[in-house]
């Protein structure tokens, strides 16, 4: 836990709540404490099973720009004890403090990082990470340390989905989620690194799954990857009203 112990992302969600209905997918309305009905963007395309309970706590963030049709946004539910963090752009949030920070050893390294890259095959993938090549030359070994390939690149999928301590994902049928591992694959075929970063918003999470029975093509795509090179990788993020704070690495299972 020491080394995330500074990795986390901070965020105001003042507005407390509880969920009557998410519709939609990008709508929810929350009753107030004042018992005022408001209706709330809602940050995740997903099915969000087990996260979109009628009368649950929820809290929201709130946001002046004119350009919004929705002053407001949800950010959490507390299912149980548990606060769940529903902004999908959140883990992403987190992965670029951790990559910044180097603070997560198995992508550390790689002084470039680009977020919103687009890979040759049309894919857009949440970071690219490189490094000057003349410090990654292609050879097997230099002394006894193999050298890594000088670009990364790095898709980040939030993870809400948790049953009894196993998140699974995706929570939904995912052709975008399956095309992405196969475009990860084409990076490892052209002598590059590719990984796959899933990150569990609640702190319940003990370890990470694909969820085959909601999405076997999904599953089978994961595993393929995997064989293929494609690296998986998984953290746990605590979620408080506050912040969200990355803790801990997570077992992927297979």
């Amino acid at each position: 836990m020491d080394v995330f112990a500074s990795i986390a992302f901070e965020i105001e969600a003042g507005l407390e709540g509880l969920l009557v209905r998410r519709y939609k997918r990008f709508l929810a309305d929350v009753l107030l404490p004042d018992g005022r009905e408001l209706t709330v963007h809602c940050p995740n395309p997903g099915r969000m099973l087990g996260t979109q309970t009628p009368g649950a706590a929820v809290r929201m963030s709130t946001h002046d720009d004119p350009r919004r049709k929705l002053r407001h946004t949800l950010e959490m539910i507390r299912i149980g004890p548990t606060w769940i963090g529903l902004h999908a752009a959140r883990a992403n949030d987190l992965a670029r403090r951790a990559l910044e920070a180097g603070a997560f050893a198995p992508l550390a390294g790689y002084p470039s990082i680009q977020p919103e890259a687009r890979a040759p095959e049309g894919s857009r993938f949440d970071f690219r990470l490189s490094r000057p090549a003349v410090e990654a030359l292609d050879r097997t070994r230099v002394g006894s340390a193999p050298i890594a390939p000088a670009v990364c690149w790095v898709e980040v999928k939030s993870v809400t989905l948790c049953d009894d301590g196993r998140a699974r994902f995706p929570d939904a049928v995912t052709e975008r989620g399956k095309r992405h591992l196969e475009h990860l694959v084409a990076r490892v075929g052209e002598g590059e690194r590719a990984a796959l970063l899933f990150i569990a918003q609640r702190a319940d999470a003990e370890s990470v799954a694909p969820a085959d029975d909601i999405d076997p093509a999904y599953g089978a795509a994961l595993r393929a990857a995997v064989a293929a090179g494609v690296e998986v990788h998984a953290l746990g993020a605590r979620v408080t009203p506050t912040a969200l704070q990355l803790e801990r690495v997570l077992p992927v299972l297979l």
